[in-house]
Formats: structure tokens, sequence, C-alpha cells
């Protein structure tokens, strides 16, 4: 329905597991190198998303890499076995600082940066090392990566022209999902906010093909097609100036994303929540970063840089929470 079928299938969606095949207790915690808590918090989070560490457990990927030098796919490979297979109760993710500049490059070792951001570029560097070799891919088949295939959603964008009432439809993936807290107090307001119609009048105006000229229109967005882990950042910017929205955004273990979609009726598509990273500070360019992750032995532990303390859900649920991951 409007959206170009892949012309090649780069990675096949029946292989991705989304339970852990493996079950222990929680890996290592992670040293600060400098002022790396927003790298560490990612690198945890995405060890323990299942389907992606099973994956990376199994060497599928560095065992058909010819890459030389940087290789966002094999570093994450290396850095998870480390992580949950060491007995080192801490670990250097120096591989990861170093090519630093490889997955983005506004990321220095030695200045702060933000978590979001770095999910963004580190999800994107991965994405980039899973296309490595196949020229010539349409956009659909760029979106069948492992990585998407995990992370990957799509959105459908409807604009109404309020004139003639002609409309359109537009597709585009995602990786995670940006949410407007500023009035919202919980994750599912959010998320209805996010679908709601919003209109697009003044400078906002878009040109309409029928009318042919800037019309008032309604622009309608909502989830079309929804990924294996939801991931959101609660955007706790206020403005460019670094100003930060401290305020507690209530958010469920467990989500149903059914009425957030294009299509409402059906089963409910539940997913669960298994990690979360939280900014301490009083404003958006300084402060720290912490997470809190399920390992696959069920529990919930708070990861502080080096630090790796097991907590219940209680505590998990009453964070100021900056990044929410949720599984399928």
């Amino acid at each position: 329905e409007g959206m170009a079928l892949p012309q090649r299938m780069l990675f096949p969606p029946e292989e991705i597991c989304m339970d852990w095949q493996q079950r222990q207790r929680p890996g290592a915690g992670l040293c600060n190198l400098g002022s790396t808590c927003y790298i560490n918090v990612i690198l945890q989070c995405l060890t323990y998303t299942p389907p992606l560490a099973n994956y990376l457990l199994s060497r599928d990927h560095s065992q058909l890499c010819h890459q030389q030098g940087f290789c966002m796919m094999c570093i994450m490979e290396a850095h998870v076995r480390k992580v949950l297979h060491s007995s080192a109760n801490v670990i250097w993710p120096r591989a990861v600082v170093r090519d630093l500049k490889f997955i983005g490059e506004e990321f220095e070792p030695d200045l702060a940066g933000d978590a979001c951001e770095f999910l963004r570029c580190a999800l994107e560097a991965m994405q980039r090392a899973c296309l490595r070799g196949s020229s010539n891919l349409d956009i659909s088949s760029q979106t069948t990566t492992i990585i998407h295939q995990i992370f990957g959603g799509f959105l459908k964008s409807r604009v109404t022209c309020l004139r003639c009432q002609a409309v359109s439809d537009s597709y585009k993936a995602f990786l995670h999902v940006l949410l407007d807290i500023k009035a919202p107090s919980s994750l599912t307001t959010a998320l209805e906010d996010f679908v709601t119609p919003k209109k697009l009048d003044g400078k906002y105006c878009l040109k309409c093909s029928k009318c042919e000229k800037k019309v008032t229109s309604s622009k309608w967005v909502t989830v079309y097609r929804v990924p294996k882990v939801f991931t959101v950042c609660l955007e706790r910017a206020a403005d460019h100036t670094g100003k930060k929205i401290s305020k507690i955004v209530e958010y469920p273990e467990y989500l149903d994303l059914r009425p957030y979609m294009s299509d409402t009726a059906g089963e409910p598509l539940l997913y669960s929540l298994y990690a979360l990273v939280v900014h301490s500070g009083d404003t958006c360019l300084d402060g720290h970063f912490f997470c809190y992750t399920k390992a696959s032995n069920g529990l919930w532990y708070k990861m502080d840089d080096e630090s790796v303390d097991n907590c219940g859900i209680h505590a998990v649920l009453r964070q100021q929470a900056y990044l929410l991951f949720y599984a399928r």
C-alpha cells in the first residue's frame, strides 16, 4: 500500500531471535574514560537488547566481514562478547572511544556528549557496516539489514488539503522516535500527542498538487509498521540554550502500540521495557548519564559506569527517563 517492496532481503527476519539464547548473570561495568558516560549507557542498553546480542554473540557478522579498518558491527561484536563473557568486573570500552570520530564527527573523547545523539550515530554506523559491499540497493532493500529488522519501523504521514480534501501519503523509516514532553506527563499521552493530526497554516502551508498553490492542510503521522525493538527519546531540551525539562514522565513496564498505528483495528501490539537511560543534572549541557537494564536472567540492574547493582522494577519505573527501550 504505497510502499515499494524490497528487491533484496539482506537479512531474513525469521532468523531474529527475540529471547535470550544464553542466560547468565549480568556482565561487566564500563570504565568512564573521561567524559564517556553517554557512550557507556548506550553500549550497555545495546548489549542487553536480546535480538542484537544473540546475533553478535553468534559471530555471524565478523566471519563474513572483509572490511579493512573501522567496522561498527565488528566493534560491537567484540564489545558484547567481552562484556557478557569475560570474568572481569569492569571493561574499558577503548575500541569505541578510539574510533569515536568514525561513529559521529561531533564526538570527542574528552568532551561530554548526548546519549540520544550517540544512539542515533551508533545505529547508523552499524547500518552502514551492514550495507557495505551491497551497491546499487533500492531504498526498501536498505531497510532489510539486521539493524533495521530489529530497531526499524515506518511512520506514515498523511497530508490532507483543507481546501479540496486531496490526500497524499508518504512513508519514512525510523530507528527511534523523538517525543515532545512539554505538555504530556506520561509516555502514553506523549504518544497520543504524536499521532494527533496537526494543522499546517501560515508559514507552514504546503503546496497542494491539485490546487497548485500553498494551502492550509492537516498532517497526521501514525506508526505504519512497528519495529521489533521500539526506542523512544523523551525530548528533555526545553530550547536551544540547554535548559532542561526535569519533570517525571510516567512510563509503563508493558506498552501496547496498537492505538498509535495507522490501522488501530486488530490484536494488541505488546512491548515490554528492558532498558532505560537517565540523565541527572540541571541542564542538558552537563550532568551525568546512567542506565537500567534487564539482564538475561530476567533481573533488573542499575548500571552506572563501573558499578552494576541489582534493583527492583519499582525503582526502574520511578526514574526521570530520557531514553526508553521496549521489545516485542
